[in-house]
C-alpha cells in the first residue's frame, strides 16, 4: 500500500505504442510532459551524442519530487540516447546518480512515446531537456513547434535548458511574431560552444538562432549557473542550470 501510495505507473498502448506515465501521491497532480531528442550522432565526426543525463535528471527529480505526472517524448519514440560524455564520473551529479538507480525511471527512457502522438491540452506544462541531440532532430521539428505553439496558445510555460532552447526558433505567438522576440531567453552560448570545440560541428549556434528571431539574448560565464524566465517561457544556459530552470517553471505552477 506504501509503494501504491507513494508512487504509480500506468501503462496503457494506442496505436502499439506504449505510453508511460510515472507520480508520486496526489489528487491534483500537475501534468508534465518531457520532450528529449532521439539522436545520438554528431554531426560529420561520426562520435556519438544525445541527451545530457544531468539535464533529464535534475528536472526529472524537480517534478517528480513535487508530485507531478510525467510523461516522456522524443521524435522516434522509444529508446532516448544519452551523450556518453554525461555519464562520465566527473558529470555525475546526485541527480545522475539516482536516475542510474532508478528502474523505473530507466524503463520510461526506453519507452518514450513519439512526439507526434502527444497533445498540448493533455499537460500543464512542457521541458526540454538538451544535449547536442535536440540541433538536429528538434530545431525544426514540425510536431515540437506545434506542441510549443498550442501550449503557449493556452497560457500554459514552456521550459527549454542548455541546447534544447533552439526548439523556440520557428514558433511563433497567435498573433504571427517568434515567440522569443522581445523576451529574456538564455541557451548554451556561443563562448561554451567554442570551448567544446564544436562550433564548426553543430548546424545551429542556439545563441546566435535566439539572437536572430528577436530575443534578448542573456548568459553567465562558461558553465555558471543562469535562468530567465519572461512571462510562460523559461530558458536556462546550461548543464548546471537544468535544476533551477525547473524550479523555475515549478514557480510558475504554483
Amino acid at each position: 500500500l506504501t509503494f501504491f501510495n507513494d508512487l504509480t505507473a500506468s501503462f496503457s498502448r494506442s496505436n502499439s505504442q506504449r505510453i508511460f506515465k510515472c507520480s508520486q501521491g496526489g489528487l491534483m497532480s500537475k501534468r508534465m510532459l518531457m520532450v528529449m531528442t532521439s539522436h545520438e550522432i554528431m554531426g560529420d565526426t561520426g562520435k556519438k551524442t544525445g541527451m545530457w543525463l544531468e539535464e533529464f535528471a535534475a528536472p526529472y527529480y524537480a517534478f517528480k519530487d513535487q508530485g507531478y505526472t510525467i510523461t516522456l517524448a522524443s521524435p522516434m519514440g522509444g529508446q532516448v540516447p544519452f551523450d556518453p560524455n554525461s555519464l562520465a564520473d566527473d558529470a555525475m551529479t546526485d541527480d545522475a546518480m539516482r536516475y542510474t538507480k532508478d528502474e523505473l525511471a530507466r524503463s520510461a527512457i526506453a519507452s518514450t512515446i513519439p512526439l507526434e502522438d502527444v497533445r498540448a491540452e493533455e499537460f500543464d506544462a512542457v521541458f526540454y531537456p538538451g544535449g547536442h541531440g535536440p540541433l538536429w532532430d528538434l530545431s525544426d521539428n514540425v510536431h515540437s513547434i506545434k506542441l510549443i505553439e498550442d501550449t503557449i496558445a493556452a497560457n500554459k510555460p514552456v521550459g527549454a535548458v542548455c541546447h534544447a532552447p533552439i526548439v523556440l526558433k520557428d514558433v511563433k505567438t497567435p498573433d504571427g511574431k517568434y515567440l522569443v522576440e522581445g523576451k529574456s531567453v538564455t541557451g548554451f552560448s556561443n563562448s561554451e560552444e567554442a570551448a567544446m570545440e564544436l562550433t564548426d560541428v553543430v548546424p545551429y549556434l542556439v545563441e546566435d538562432e535566439l539572437v536572430k528571431k528577436g530575443g534578448q539574448y542573456e548568459s553567465a560565464d562558461n558553465f555558471a549557473v543562469k535562468v530567465c524566465t519572461d512571462g510562460l517561457l523559461v530558458t536556462g544556459q546550461n548543464p548546471p542550470s537544468s535544476r533551477p530552470a525547473a524550479d523555475a517553471l515549478i514557480k510558475l505552477l504554483s
